[in-house]
């Protein structure tokens, strides 16, 4: 989710004068429906990023091959992250018979790619994902708009599930182990956020409902929305709430996307200045020269993951109540244009 959702700025800047056709993998198609300027989604698994990953058999590849030739694709802009190589899929699309490719790499590409830009010498490597993803298409030809934040489309009213009365959002659950801040913790945040006074939401999947049980129990008249929640509406939830407590997986990306604060419980597997959620207030927190910094461990290799576990609950309760009094000072970001939310 959170890789597609941080596409969105450079994927307006295409949509601005070419229709757009966006290729993802199955964990970010509703995540790309969400995004304006995306006239269709193509999905397909890619071996090289999906991990448990497909076989790449002829069979597989040809799916590809299929899919871009029933698209009749003129051109494409390859946005990966700054750990992945654009040269797989670059090679299937220029076989698909796709005749313009531009990309970032920094290994040679020869004819795969017709636009390159190399990271770390014309593409700066400490950037958000969100300024590389603009880079790239900026140097395919697409200039952005002027307002570069994060979007998606608008999201419906979810206060029939939230209440009206304002709300914090908690979400516990985190895409691998190591960027998960221990339950214990989330417990007792929203046991403190309700006894001074706050509302809390606890969102998570379906295959998260121990872990919400967990901490709707340990906060009375919590509201427990694990598993109940497609994608817009969650982006609806989180549109609505003051501030949403998140570690660095996709909702924290759907917050930003909405306009909504965070309090980013960050584990430095992956850099901050890459992947903290762009374009909001942000109250970061997590030891950030961990051990483990710039891993992208899945599981946490050092004992008692310290990077996130040293995070009082107390110090997560307290920034998100700054984050929500501040953010209730201030106009709303959420502002309707064009059919998308800001």
């Amino acid at each position: 989710m959170g890789d597609v959702l941080i596409t969105g700025p450079a994927v307006r800047a295409v949509a601005r004068e070419a229709e757009v056709v966006m290729l993802c993998g199955p964990r970010g198609a509703a995540a790309a429906a969400l995004l304006p300027g995306v006239a269709e989604v193509l999905v397909w698994d890619a071996p090289w990023i999906a991990d448990p990953a497909p076989a790449a058999t002829d069979e597989h590849i040809g799916r590809l091959r299929e899919l871009i030739a029933a698209a009749d694709v003129s051109e494409a802009v390859i946005l990966t992250s700054f750990h992945q190589s654009p040269l797989p899929l670059a090679l299937i699309l220029r076989l698909a018979g796709v005749p313009r490719i531009a990309g970032a790499s920094v290994d040679y590409a020869g004819p795969l790619l017709d636009v390159r830009l190399r990271p770390g010498e014309d593409l700066p490597e400490d950037i958000p994902e969100v300024e590389r993803a603009l880079a790239i298409a900026a140097a395919a030809g697409f200039a952005p708009e002027e307002d570069r934040r994060m979007r998606v489309a608008t999201p419906p009213d979810m206060s029939e599930l939230t209440g009206a009365d304002p709300y914090i959002v908690l979400h516990p659950g985190a895409a691998v182990d190591a960027r998960r801040w221990p339950p214990e913790h989330f417990a007792r945040t929203a046991a403190l956020l309700v006894e001074v006074g706050r509302r809390v939401v606890v969102t998570g999947s379906a295959g998260e409902q121990d872990l919400v049980d967990l901490v709707v129990a340990a906060a009375p008249g919590a509201v427990d929305l694990a598993g109940d929640l497609e994608l817009s509406q969650l982006a609806g939830v989180l549109a609505g709430a003051d501030v949403v407590i998140v570690g660095n997986t996709g909702p924290a990306h759907l917050a930003a996307a909405v306009g909504t604060p965070v309090v980013s419980l960050f584990s430095p597997v992956v850099p901050a200045i890459r992947w903290a959620p762009y374009g909001v207030p942000v109250a970061l927190l997590g030891d950030q020269e961990a051990a483990c910094r710039g891993s992208r461990a899945r599981n946490c290799p050092v004992p008692g993951h310290p990077c996130l576990a040293g995070v009082a609950p107390e110090e997560a309760a307290a920034a998100a109540i700054r984050l929500a009094d501040e953010h209730a000072r201030i106009p709303s970001p959420l502002s309707s244009k064009d059919g998308v939310t800001a």
